[in-house]
């Protein structure tokens, strides 16, 4: 069995089941790294500061947050690189003449080019977002990512990003009509790979869980990378395993594969 020393798990599909608990298993399973000294990082395209309560169920402080673009280790602040204020204004430009609702995240907010359509609630209801308020451009040097509330899943295709950005579907019922913005530079897999870098953890000591292309990244960039059974089928060649739905003991039963588990 390796040495391994630090677990990423990503949060929605892959630690949060469909009705947004936890399951038991998952809690055991966190538990049981805790005590065998392995680091667990919850690393998510989601606010970091909509998520302290299950850092906190879960006995975790250290986070990858807004795809990337922030990194927490140990409530310490280590990384953080805003997106390119004229990429971000380009970016609600196109979303305003298709009529799409923009999410835009700082490190305390989440910004809403409107709070008043059905999407929008949404939205909110279903990531549980209570730090909202209505964007204005004095915040735009801020944002550390941002997700495009489309009115179905091919209006994605009307941006035209550039080479150095993405867009990433969001692997949730009802929610499949909403896109992460995902830089090539700034993600989940740098995210990973500076952590790494910071704690001078080899790759081959890491692993990694998750669900959605927003994962694809981080999956390549750790030693062990786990595709949940419902992960979206084009993130399975990223992955070196595929594990259980996250509503079969996914990250417990893949844990179990590195030996790491009974």
């Amino acid at each position: 069995m390796e040495n391994y020393k630090i677990l990423f798990l990503d949060i929605d599909g892959t630690i949060l089941r469909p009705d947004n608990t936890i399951e038991d298993s998952t809690k055991t399973a966190v538990s049981a790294m805790k005590e065998k000294g392995i680091e667990t990082v919850l690393a998510t395209g989601r606010p970091i500061h909509e998520i302290r309560e299950i850092g906190e169920e879960l006995n975790i402080s250290s986070y990858i947050g807004y795809n990337g673009a922030l990194a927490i280790y140990n409530e310490e602040e280590i990384f953080s690189e805003p997106m390119d204020a004229e990429k971000v204004k380009a970016i609600l430009d196109v979303a305003e003449k298709q009529r799409h609702e923009v999410v835009l995240y700082t490190n305390n907010r989440n910004y809403f080019t409107s709070m008043d359509s059905r999407k929008v609630e949404d939205f909110m209801q279903m990531f549980h977002l209570r730090q909202n308020a209505l964007f204005t451009e004095d915040v735009l040097h801020d944002i550390l990512g941002l997700t495009i509330i489309a009115r179905e899943e091919e209006n994605h295709r009307k941006y035209n990003l550039g080479n150095d950005i993405h867009l990433s579907q969001v692997n949730i019922e009802g929610m499949r009509h909403c896109f992460d913005v995902i830089r090539n530079k700034v993600n989940k897999g740098i995210g990973v790979e500076f952590l790494l870098d910071r704690l001078g953890i080899p790759r081959e000591a890491s692993i990694a869980f998750g669900d959605g292309m927003n994962d694809k990244e981080m999956l390549a960039a750790v030693g062990e990378g786990f595709a949940m059974g419902n992960a979206h089928e084009d993130l399975f060649p990223y992955a070196k395993h595929k594990t259980t739905a996250v509503t079969d003991s996914g990250i417990y039963n893949g844990l179990k594969q590195l030996g790491l588990l009974d």
